[in-house]
């Protein structure tokens, strides 16, 4: 029973990260998601931008991504140390993103402007949890195995 109570608030929380996918229009500015989807990158028709409002918005959808993710691992391993470490990688990870998300941005051009599509998607898809869950499932096994 525990575990199903566990499986069901994880299954909860990736519903929150897929609605947060769905109603990305409505949340968050980001006229850069119409640019890559419709082939505007392609001929270089940058749309208007409010650069600030969009790194407020970029932010402010990591940060939720991030919340939810770092209450997934919360709910799979019920240790405060492994969110605590999953926070400061979150963190971390921001930090680089946002400053390479914004020479790339001040830096548009042809050869960067897949690596600004690379490096915002980054930004605003929860792709670490991905990586987070295995690698701290696996280290969980490890540290079973080898007490």
């Amino acid at each position: 029973m525990k575990q199903l109570l566990r499986l069901s608030g994880i299954g909860i929380l990736v519903v929150l990260l897929v609605l947060v996918r769905l109603f990305e229009h409505q949340l968050f500015y980001d006229p850069l998601i119409d640019f890559y989807r419709y082939g505007g990158h392609l001929a270089m028709d940058v749309p208007q931008i409010i650069f600030p409002k969009l790194l407020l918005n970029i932010s402010l959808r990591y940060w939720l991504n991030t919340i939810i993710s770092l209450v997934i691992l919360f709910v799979a391993f019920r240790d405060k140390n492994i969110v605590k470490f999953a926070a400061l990688l979150f963190a971390l990870l921001f930090g680089i993103s946002l400053a390479t998300f914004s020479v790339l941005y001040f830096n548009l051009n042809v050869q960067n402007v897949m690596g600004l599509f690379y490096v915002r998607r980054f930004l605003i898809h929860p792709l670490f949890i991905l990586i987070l869950l295995p690698a701290f499932y696996y280290y969980r096994l490890k540290k079973r195995a080898n007490p």
